[in-house]
């Protein structure tokens, strides 16, 4: 089978070729038929010989002058017209000769001139083509498709630079849809390991910490009383683990309620951060309710206001500013403390991903998968002055 381009040129070199062909046909046809034959010149020089025949064999002597006269003026005319019988003949058959060689030469040339437009467009029409083709192999292969040439011309008409254009709108969002699928991924089987690690810990958790209140009321020498304590103190941080681990292994579930984001942070900045930071909630009167579940999304807040509280090793002020944009509410926290350098931005919000000494990593990976569940957005910045900030996209729709 013969490839894209020589078929397109075949096929445009037929649509022009065979109609000039059959027009320079029907013109030589049509010279031919439309030239006198050379009957009309052997009807006419019969005829002339007819006539010398008769005047040879008539007995002239008994006409008179004028009928002498008129019958030689008619052989005369015989014979003038039988000559201008021969030069027309041979004027139109050089005429015709050359008319028809005129038709064949233009024929030729504008076959030659349409098998090179054919060429020309089967070029135009196939290499753009292929060029889309192979970039389809490329995106199969996952290899980076060709950039816009540096402002090189594009090959084809203006439809097919749209066509690479959608190629590469379409790789760019397959390539962030096969990333969040990874990421998707990865999130199922955090969540699985930290569903599994929170079940085995809970169950002899339970028993270490009834065996501490057991041993905290019989312990009373002051050297026991410290190691009790720092058994109690470990206890209860690996029962808050436990919890963060519990709380990442499974989705916002239940039914969803209207929340009223204002009275929610603000009863948080009074209860999730110590005494000495002052959360100020500012909202400029817009109503800030959306439809949610009220617990996670309270954890997950909460856990924002107490890294904040945190970063600002537990003093100072953290800034909450609660607006409207379009068809939702944006949510920002921003504390003044050291900030999160550029280049660990991108994985604050990894699980099991902490720059703190005890952190377990859970508590920003929470509040992603909180708000992702919610339909909303997350992001980092820097806070004007120092510090970091978290901006949070929610849809009311």
């Amino acid at each position: 089978m013969l490839p894209f381009r020589q078929r397109i040129f075949v096929i445009l070199a037929a649509l022009t070729a065979v109609p000039t062909a059959l027009a320079v046909v029907g013109w030589a046809l049509a010279v031919r038929t439309g030239t006198p034959s050379a009957g009309a010149r052997v009807a006419l020089e019969e005829t002339a010989a007819s006539a010398r025949l008769m005047v040879e064999q008539m007995d002239t002597t008994h006409l008179s002058l004028r009928e002498r006269a008129a019958l030689r003026r008619h052989l005369d005319q015989l014979s003038n017209s039988v000559s201008l019988a021969r030069r027309a003949e041979t004027y139109l058959r050089y005429y015709a000769g050359g008319f028809a060689a005129v038709v064949i030469v233009f024929g030729a040339l504008v076959m030659l001139s349409s098998v090179r437009l054919a060429g020309h467009l089967s070029r135009q029409l196939s290499r753009p083509i292929d060029e889309l083709v192979g970039w389809t192999r490329l995106i199969r292969r996952r290899v980076p498709l060709p950039g816009d040439g540096g402002g090189a011309p594009p090959r084809g008409a203006p439809e097919f630079a749209a066509l690479r254009q959608a190629l590469r709108e379409l790789v760019t969002a397959l390539d962030a849809a096969r990333e969040k699928e990874l990421e998707a991924e990865r999130l199922r089987a955090f969540r699985e390991v930290a569903r599994r690690v929170a079940h085995e810990i809970k169950n002899p958790l339970t028993s270490m910490r009834i065996a501490v209140d057991q041993l905290e009321r019989t312990v009373g020498a002051s050297d026991s009383r410290t190691a009790m304590d720092v058994l109690a103190a470990e206890t209860e941080r690996l029962s808050r683990l436990a919890k963060e681990f519990s709380d990442f292994g499974r989705l916002p579930e239940g039914p969803k309620s209207e929340v009223d984001l204002v009275d929610l942070l603000t009863d948080l900045g009074r209860s999730a951060v110590p005494p000495e930071v002052q959360v100020t909630v500012r909202a400029n009167g817009e109503p800030s309710k959306l439809l949610g579940q009220y617990d996670p999304l309270r954890r997950a807040f909460s856990n924002l206001l107490r890294n904040a509280a945190e970063a600002s090793a537990g003093r100072g002020s953290i800034d909450v500013a609660v607006s409207r944009d379009g068809a939702g509410i944006v949510v920002t926290v921003a504390d003044h403390g050291p900030g999160i350098p550029e280049e660990l931005r991108h994985r604050v919000f990894e699980p099991y991903f902490t720059t703190k000494r005890d952190g377990t990593g859970l508590g920003l990976a929470l509040v992603r998968e909180t708000i992702e569940a919610h339909h909303g957005t997350i992001t980092v910045s820097d806070t004007p002055g120092g510090g970091a900030t978290f901006a949070i996209v929610l849809s009311t729709a």
